[in-house]
């Protein structure tokens, strides 16, 4: 294993760590686990870029305890990295991401849990459908639609009414996906929408609903 300590620059040492994903030498995940107690927030992003790249189940620990970090940079890395592992301890670290208090780490903590669908109750998703930031409300509209949580149809579909056209866009997709004859109501006004891509997926939605 390198000795990456030894390199006083933060620079050489984030460029070790990348050569190592590069290169898929044997130490790499020994080293980005290393790496990723490194007090430099930048050396530590890498690290977690390097484990998480490896996709190993032996570093869940390690990015587990990286979602926790100081810096909300190395948490939204570390929450995005447990996208490869659907065991519970990934699952249940992602649901505590959805309330951190960084914006990013919660959009990207609503997005990964989309792809975590067995075993996953949807409806923890649904308290983002108020979050400040349209861009959370965006990942977890999706996931919700991917997931197809019932229950979340009327608020996803309050969505519909926002001014901006991504989340109309995705809430009529998500819609769509549920495939309730509940949503229709909500979707019937915006077959006229200013936006092509949102009159898209309204056409989408009352389609797939029938």
């Amino acid at each position: 294993m390198l000795d990456l300590t030894s390199h006083d620059n933060a620079k050489v040492r984030e460029g070790a760590l990348l050569g190592l994903k590069q290169l898929r030498r044997p130490d790499a995940m020994a080293n980005g686990i290393e790496a990723m107690k490194d007090p430099v927030p930048a050396v530590r992003i890498q690290a977690v870029g390097v484990v998480g790249y490896l996709k190993a189940e032996e570093a869940l620990p390690a990015l587990i305890a990286s979602c926790k970090d100081a810096d909300p940079e190395v948490r939204r890395t570390a929450v995005g990295a447990l996208a490869f592992s659907r065991s519970s301890h990934a699952k249940d670290a992602l649901l505590v991401a959805l309330a951190d208090e960084h914006w990013a780490v919660r959009e990207i903590a609503a997005e990964v849990l989309g792809k975590h669908s067995e075993g996953l109750d949807g409806q923890k998703l649904m308290p983002l459908l108020d979050d400040p930031y349209w861009q959370v409300r965006v990942k977890a509209i999706r996931s919700l639609g991917k997931l197809r949580v019932v229950e979340a149809v009327d608020k996803i579909g309050s969505q519909l009414d926002e001014v901006t056209s991504n989340l109309r866009k995705e809430a009529a997709a998500a819609l769509g996906e549920i495939a309730e004859k509940s949503a229709l109501p909500y979707l019937e006004k915006l077959v006229d929408d200013p936006d092509p891509d949102v009159r898209k997926n309204v056409r989408w939605a009352l389609g797939r609903i029938g």
